[in-house]
């Protein structure tokens, strides 16, 4: 009778556990997109890596400390596994969205060549992004969350002062490699 009753309410336990977790990541599911999306080029990698977090975040759920943001625990694992998986697989790859060519009229006016070369700007910086080191990119990812400083340093385990130290040498190489890609075009 015990017995019975353990199983039923170990099953429920479970389920709840499950439950919880399913809505956590489904109401912060967009964390792991961009970082997904931030650290792997094709879809088949951003699949495998999308997967090797959800599996990292259900091992370390149960030592998950309701103390702290879920949002601020989740980013930290989902980077941290996005490093690790970058350093053993190897498979960065430059970022490059395909645009659709089979557009049969190309309209052109002054909003689409404007639109274009916002596109190309963003282009260029996700490239520069993509250069830096994984710490510099994740830190990079965290700001243009609008993360505060204090946020970053708890999820990537630095000073808040290492973070803005950090933060503006990057935007510094950032506006330097702009400026070096754009007077190149013009030249």
């Amino acid at each position: 009778m015990w017995k019975a009753q353990d199983n039923h309410l170990r099953t429920k336990m479970q389920t709840t556990k499950k439950e919880r977790f399913i809505g956590l990541i489904d109401e912060h599911k967009k964390i792991i997109y961009k970082i997904v999306n931030s650290y792997c080029a094709n879809p088949a990698d951003r699949k495998d890596l999308e997967q090797e977090i959800i599996i990292q975040l259900w091992d370390a759920f149960d030592k998950y400390n309701p103390e702290f943001k879920y949002s601020t625990w989740m980013y930290r694992i989902a980077l941290n596994t996005a490093i690790s998986y970058y350093r053993k697989e190897k498979k960065w790859h430059t970022k490059t969205d395909s645009f659709d060519n089979a557009t049969i009229f190309h309209l052109r006016t002054e909003e689409t060549e404007h639109r274009e070369q916002m596109n190309k700007k963003v282009e260029m910086l996700q490239h520069f992004i993509q250069s830096l080191n994984e710490l510099n990119k994740a830190l990079m990812l965290l700001y243009l969350e609008e993360k505060s400083h204090s946020e970053i340093a708890e999820i990537l385990g630095i000073s808040k002062t290492n973070v803005a130290t950090k933060i503006g040498r990057i935007k510094l190489k950032l506006k330097n490699e702009f400026l070096k890609n754009l007077n190149y075009e013009t030249e």
